[in-house]
């Protein structure tokens, strides 16, 4: 079997995916008109132009503007279920989804049509499609601690929707010590945590991730490999990493795809998954990330059976699922 047709085949779970993210052009424009909401842009061309980022800033100021046509709780579902239709198509028969609830109670949306909204997609895909999914709620980084707060108190009503907490945006000046309270909070209240550490920020952004705020996974993570010390407790621990490569790029993390260090982490025996991040705004969905990766850095069919297995390890799925998935991943590549 060539490896683009065992990418597309090969079961897998994404990990690392912010749902505003999955906003396309044209349910962006839809969305708008549906809500009678201006946006500076007139088609789905003019929108993808705007698509021209230098670094994080950039995404996100185009991203948070994005997200004002996102109003009524048929909104969240319809954006949520387009990206479980992605998801079918792409084989990934599991996900853990990002939502940022302070983009939208910022501007006056309540937490409750937010988090309907994504669940009830959620629900029909699990019954429809046969895709499992959990949600996890990020805290934006560049917004205090007491803002968080508040954003806590309201998943404690949806506790049964929601599995983990994390942290996102601008990372920059922000680094996750700022957060310790509410983490050590949400951990006390029973959410598993994960966080966005050392993408643009520096290797010490990571221990204070892992030694702080306690998390189980890191979001990005690919600064690591300038902390030695860094790089063996990641491997030791087998702490995952939810590297995003096309993302890398499209901020200029990396100039080209080939000056990625996804190979030498793998290589490094680093527990590392490949998703797509915001796959609207970074121009490609989980297998083109992979097919992307293959290409640019010679990935074998051994690297990315090893991604794929990676993918469940490191999923919040319970045992008996994990084992379902990586036997099925082993009888396909075997």
């Amino acid at each position: 079997m060539k490896i683009v047709d065992l990418i597309k085949k090969i079961p897998k779970a994404e990990l690392h995916l912010h749902i505003e993210g999955c906003l396309e052009p044209q349910l962006m424009l839809k969305l708008a008109k549906r809500n009678n909401i201006e946006i500076p842009f007139k088609n789905s061309k003019e929108i993808k132009k705007a698509y021209n980022f230098h670094n994080l800033q950039d995404f996100l100021n185009i991203y948070y503007q994005g997200a004002k046509v996102l109003i009524e709780e048929q909104d969240f579902f319809d954006l949520t279920w387009a990206y479980m239709l992605k998801s079918k198509k792409e084989n990934i028969v599991h996900t853990e989804i990002f939502f940022d609830p302070q983009t939208h109670t910022t501007r006056g949306i309540e937490f409750n049509i937010i988090i309907n909204g994504i669940h009830g997609a959620i629900l029909k895909a699990e019954k429809e499609l046969g895709i499992s999914a959990r949600i996890i709620l990020c805290f934006l980084r560049h917004l205090d601690e007491k803002s968080a707060f508040k954003i806590l108190d309201k998943a404690l009503e949806h506790k049964e929707k929601i599995i983990g907490v994390g942290l996102d945006s601008s990372e920059i000046n922000n680094p996750p010590r700022k957060f310790k309270n509410v983490f050590k909070q949400a951990m006390e209240e029973g959410f598993l945590t994960v966080a966005h550490a050392g993408e643009e920020g520096p290797p010490e952004y990571i221990w204070e991730a892992l030694d702080i705020l306690k998390v189980q996974r890191i979001d990005h993570g690919i600064n690591c490999l300038k902390d030695t010390k860094l790089v063996e407790r990641l491997k030791r621990d087998q702490v995952p990493l939810t590297v995003c490569p096309l993302s890398n790029i499209r901020l200029c993390v990396f100039k080209k795809l080939e000056d990625h260090n996804l190979k030498k982490l793998l290589d490094k025996g680093l527990m590392v998954t490949v998703n797509s991040d915001d796959p609207a705004y970074f121009g490609g969905y989980l297998n083109k990330n992979l097919i992307k990766c293959h290409g640019a850095l010679n990935f074998l069919k051994k690297d990315i059976k090893k991604l794929a297995i990676n993918s469940f390890k490191s999923s919040f799925l319970n045992k008996h699922y994990k084992k379902k998935w990586i036997d099925k991943i082993n009888y396909l590549t075997n």
